[in-house]
């Protein structure tokens, strides 16, 4: 039998069979306009969409005007002697790069983070919170840091205000009384600097191991346990460095940029610089120290000083130095992560950046006085190849840097569409590892990052270069966070010289 397809009593309208056909394709088909309205004013996939356009269309115009570019350069390298060296040194420094990328990758595909050890054979730990103008942000670390898997009899817990001008102290006594039994507070008088808040901890510390966490971070509930493990394992290891994500990652398209380049700052170059035992800096927002270590080189990292002055940034490379001249390891724990904030803002990133780069500066040099002996009885080769390696853009980067604005001011289009072209390709490897380790587009952001970088930060290196001796943390400035409860605390301050403390 042949299936009736016409209604008799209306031989020219559709059944229901097909009316119900039309009705989904209209809905389908509505669905369809939606999303495509959705993905057409969505910022998020315009910026994506632009930026992979932007880098089709430069590198047309790179291979374009590749020929003339050549040409262009055989004619100045024919003509000036100096723009012949300049190439030559330009060209020794990819192969320099490459061959050091290619190292990088192997030690990368080798490395595997220690092992989390019981509860029966996890040290005694003492965490260490030091907090600056940092508002109600130092309770949530506080809670992060009691809220994690570690024995409760194994974990002492020290929060210090050092000398804020908001209401940071008064948070501190909240978390004290909230947390009650678990967490220490103290309060220095006046502003002296995280390394002055870091040694108040250090001297009162009680654990086998102690723990430095930033007050503007955020600990997974497993950090603590993968962190100190390492030193369970092997009794070398003086310092460990954890894993640093972006915690604020919906303030804006920086901190989003900057969480690609942690990742690979972090999964990839401190796991290669772990595999040759020395992780060059322990991150201030989660890093772990052998207690006897570092009371062995306390008094000198707290009298640390440049060109004349007090050091008062760079504690946590300062430390990281003095723990390797020692003789110990300084490994990377992958899976053992924080969640820190990050600046938002163009100028408060500089700040940071400056900040950073002064202290490579600085601890650079210091790290030549010993890496170059026979400092530890364990191979040294690869410490030193790493150190010649960050000594190279410090070194030869502001000459390249002046060489490019040159050339950048003499052929704008021609030369600025094969820069951008190098550093999308430059961008190529931590996007690749950003799109594998989080299967996120937010990988492309890695190519915006290296564009950002060149044009409006890559000054900061040759600028922190000749100011390494300036102090100042640049970034600290009152927290903006709601005043905490003018409540009095439960039990009279206890006041001591140095210290106040609150008693719970």
């Amino acid at each position: 039998m042949t299936k009736l397809t016409v209604n008799p009593y209306h031989p020219s309208a559709p059944t229901p069979g097909n009316l119900l056909d039309s009705g989904m394709r209209k809905i389908s088909m509505e669905r369809r306009l939606r999303r495509f309205f959705y993905l057409a004013t969505n910022p998020d996939v315009m910026l994506k969409t632009t930026m992979v356009a932007v880098v089709l269309a430069v590198a047309v115009l790179g291979i374009a005007y590749n020929g003339r570019l050549f040409a262009w350069f055989e004619a100045l390298r024919d003509r000036y002697l100096a723009f012949r060296i300049l190439l030559i040194a330009a060209q020794a420094l990819a192969i320099v790069a490459a061959a050091a990328f290619v190292w990088r990758v192997v030690l990368f595909w080798k490395y595997r983070p220690a092992a989390a050890c019981p509860d029966a054979l996890l040290p005694v730990c003492t965490v260490i919170v030091p907090a600056y103008n940092e508002g109600r942000g130092v309770l949530e670390t506080l809670r992060s840091v009691v809220a994690n898997d570690y024995p409760a009899a194994k974990l002492q817990v020290i929060g210090v205000d050092d000398g804020s001008k908001d209401d940071t102290w008064e948070w501190l006594k909240i978390a004290a009384r909230e947390l009650k039994g678990r967490v220490e507070v103290y309060r220095l008088p006046v502003n002296r600097g995280k390394r002055h808040a870091l040694y108040a901890g250090f001297m009162r510390a009680r654990g086998e191991v102690v723990v430095t966490v930033d007050s503007d971070s955020v600990l997974e509930t497993a950090t603590l346990r993968r962190l100190v493990s390492p030193f369970v394992h092997d009794r070398r290891i003086g310092g460990v460095a954890g894993n640093v994500r972006v915690h604020n990652l919906s303030d804006g398209l920086i901190p989003r940029m900057l969480d690609v380049s942690f990742l690979y700052s972090f999964d990839f170059m401190r796991s290669t610089q772990s595999m040759v035992n020395t992780v060059m800096c322990t991150p201030g927002a989660l890093a772990a120290y052998r207690t006897d270590v570092v009371l062995k080189v306390l008094d000198e990292w707290m009298k640390q000083t440049f060109c004349g002055r007090p050091a008062n940034i760079g504690e946590d490379r300062a430390i990281t130095n003095l723990i390797l001249r020692e003789g110990y390891h300084v490994t990377f724990q992958q899976d053992a992560v924080v969640y820190t904030k990050v600046p938002a803002g163009y100028r408060g990133l500089c700040r940071m950046f400056i900040r950073w780069a002064r202290s490579n500066v600085r601890e650079t040099i210091a790290m030549c006085r010993f890496t170059f002996k026979r400092f530890r009885t364990t191979p040294v080769l690869g410490a030193r190849i790493n150190l010649l390696l960050s000594i190279l853009p410090m070194t030869v980067g502001p000459v390249m840097l002046l060489a490019t604005v040159g050339l950048l001011l003499s052929m704008p289009v021609m030369f600025g569409a094969k820069l951008l072209l190098g550093s999308a390709i430059a961008a190529a490897a931590p996007a690749a590892l950003f799109a594998w380790r989080r299967r996120s587009s937010d990988a492309l952001l890695a190519v915006a990052y290296s564009w950002f970088w060149l044009f409006a930060l890559s000054w900061i290196n040759v600028y922190s270069l000749v100011t390494a001796h300036r102090n100042g943390w640049l970034t600290r400035q009152l927290a903006p966070e709601p005043a905490a409860p003018q409540t009095a605390p439960q039990r009279p301050l206890v006041a001591g010289p140095m210290l106040e403390k609150v008693a719970v």
